[in-house]
């Protein structure tokens, strides 16, 4: 793959994954996904103590309806038991189908909590943070994921080719959704814009946003 393409998609991920944080809460919420390792990170996290409760949310999103015949939810659930977990400490929210419905569906399943943390994969982080301030600011919310790097660590699942598709989406998403009241406001550095644009340019648009036809 082209070097210039490669050093593009690096400067979105590490900028989308950073500002990680993770804090004692009341609750590890997880945006569900195609991969298991943000589960398995946030089990780490109930293990060492971090919360007494771990919420699972998701049905399917775009790369699942393909990959399972169950909710993300049960299949992370399924993953957190083997990693650990008593059953009795995991809530499930099986209604999700993007970040801000999992978050607004875990805020109505659990109206309780007053300190949470996030977990996402790295390249959704910053979508999770915006998504947190514009749709739950009544809570403390931590945003944190596993500590993968980009391309060594991309999800199998997807490959390196899809991660970038849902990076080059995500920009999109980060630009267009606060208008819609679903993530708060955020401005892209110079340096950030222009890397997308040349991933765009690449061909990189699976992931876009659907526009009608003119």
């Amino acid at each position: 793959m082209n070097s210039r393409v490669i050093t593009a998609a690096q400067q979105l991920w590490n900028y989308y994954a950073a500002g990680r944080s993770r804090g004692p809460c009341d609750a590890v919420v997880v945006c569900c996904s195609y991969d298991l390792r943000v589960c398995d990170y946030a089990c780490g996290l109930i293990n060492d103590g971090l919360a007494p409760l771990l919420v699972l949310s998701g049905n399917t999103g775009n790369w699942t309806r393909h990959l399972w015949s169950r909710p993300e939810a049960d299949v992370f659930r399924d993953q957190a038991i083997e990693n650990g977990i008593d059953p009795q400490c995991i809530r499930l929210e099986r209604e999700a189908t993007n970040f801000g419905e999992n978050i607004t569906f875990a805020k109505r399943l659990l109206p309780e909590l007053r300190r949470v943390t996030l977990i996402t994969k790295p390249n959704s982080v910053l979508r999770v943070r915006l998504t947190a301030q514009a749709q739950w600011p009544a809570v403390t919310a931590f945003v944190d994921s596993p500590p993968l790097h980009f391309p060594a660590d991309a999800s199998q699942i997807v490959g390196v080719l899809g991660t970038i598709d849902e990076m080059v989406g995500d920009y999109e998403r980060i630009v267009e959704y606060p208008a819609r009241g679903y993530q708060a406001p955020h401005v892209f550095p110079d340096a950030i814009t222009t890397a997308w644009r040349s991933l765009v340019a690449a061909g990189f648009t699976n992931h876009l946003m659907q526009r009608p036809a003119d």
